[in-house]
């Protein structure tokens, strides 16, 4: 074995490498996620400590600057969130040129975020080997709605309204550190003259969906953050979706709710 060869695979030169298939092309929040791991042997035999997989996404934060003066400001920073992780329990060796499969499967949480706008979500997986390089693969995912939340979307698109922004934001009390807000504008239908804005933050877990509501009527947006006026209590709007609805059901009764708020 050439003492060169093994020199330029510690400096991830013809080392060893990963890819992570994933066979599904869309996936859905509170379903498993099934992927193949694939470890591909460089040119010379490598001991591969642990293979990590990180599901991942970002969120935006709001924290308190000080610039030298005694005045503080609030500004946004982006925050990674990892929503679920997987570890192998052993290690094992890869000979030169070989190629090994892993199955795992992952268990996705009910708020990862849905995929639209701003809000990615990825899968990051890292091959850990001593005294080399460590080899990364990183691959971004498409989240679709469940069934009952999916069911609501298509209900406000019937009435008229269309999903203009996408953010996922820091808030406090819940399973994760961040929300999933939505903003709607009514470009037809019944609110449309109505409302300037609709802004809904989804909070989904195995009884239902929790979701907020705050209807925009003035002729500038909201100011700060949504899911820092849920933290401090301040969205009266407040409507609960059983899990046990069917997604048409789960539409109406969110209509029939908005129409009562205004």
């Amino acid at each position: 074995m050439s003492l060169f060869r093994k020199s330029l695979a510690s400096l991830g030169i013809g080392s060893a490498r990963v890819d992570t298939v994933l066979p599904q092309g869309v996936l859905i929040p509170g379903e498993p996620l099934a992927v193949d791991v694939q470890v591909h042997g460089g040119k010379v035999e490598q001991q591969i400590d642990n293979i990590h997989l990180f599901l991942c996404c970002r969120y935006e934060d709001e924290v308190e600057t000080s610039r030298g003066d005694s005045q503080h400001r609030k500004e946004k920073i982006t925050q990674i969130c990892r929503l679920a992780e997987w570890s192998l329990p052993y290690s094992f060796v890869i000979g030169a040129n070989e190629e090994r499969h892993f199955e795992v499967s992952l268990s996705l949480p009910f708020n990862t975020p849905i995929t639209i706008g701003d809000s990615h979500v990825w899968l990051e997986t890292h091959l850990d080997m001593p005294l080399a390089f460590d080899a990364k693969d990183k691959d971004l995912l498409t989240v679709r709605p469940d069934p009952l939340l999916d069911g609501v979307f298509s209900a406000l698109e019937l009435a008229g309204l269309r999903i203009r922004q996408v953010e996922c934001e820091a808030a406090k009390g819940f399973a994760l550190p961040f929300v999933q807000e939505f903003e709607f504008v009514p470009v037809s239908g019944p609110y449309h003259g109505r409302w300037r804005e609709l802004e809904v933050v989804v909070y989904r877990d195995e009884s239902g969906l929790q979701m907020w509501f705050e209807i925009d009527r003035r002729q500038r947006g909201f100011s700060g953050m949504l899911a820092g006026l849920l933290g401090r209590g301040e969205l009266e709007r407040y409507c609960e979706i059983p899990a046990s609805l069917h997604p048409q059901q789960a539409g109406e009764r969110v209509l029939a709710f908005l129409d009562q708020a205004t």
